[in-house]
């Protein structure tokens, strides 16, 4: 299954945890400006995501994947976002980026939850 996590630089970031793997990402520009930045990640069965609010004293919230809306393929999980992301004639796009180096944080992850 995958789901789709979302990051908004300054204000948010979402980090995967123990068996959650990022396959692509994708930077949300609106009107040439940048908003967010999406990832499809592949997750196993149990697995956690973590919302950094990254707002002074911003909160911290460990999230099961289970309450996320999943997805059968990469490819479905990329049709929902690209029409989340597009609306009408407004000047929208999806640029496929480099997916964030998540083993360091999927260990870290899994050592604070031991």
């Amino acid at each position: 299954m995958y789901v789709v996590l979302t990051s908004k630089p300054g204000e948010y970031r979402t980090e995967p945890g123990v068996g959650v793997e990022v396959v692509a990402a994708y930077e949300y520009y609106f009107h040439g400006r940048f908003k967010a930045v999406f990832a499809i990640a592949r997750i196993q069965e149990k697995s956690r995501v973590r919302i950094v609010e990254e707002t002074p004293n911003g909160t911290t919230n460990d999230i099961p994947t289970r309450q996320m809306e999943k997805f059968a393929t990469p490819e479905q999980a990329y049709e929902e976002l690209a029409g989340l992301t597009h609306f009408g004639t407004q000047q929208a796009e999806l640029r496929e980026c480099a997916r964030p180096d998540t083993t360091a944080k999927a260990q870290a992850f899994a050592q604070q939850q031991s």
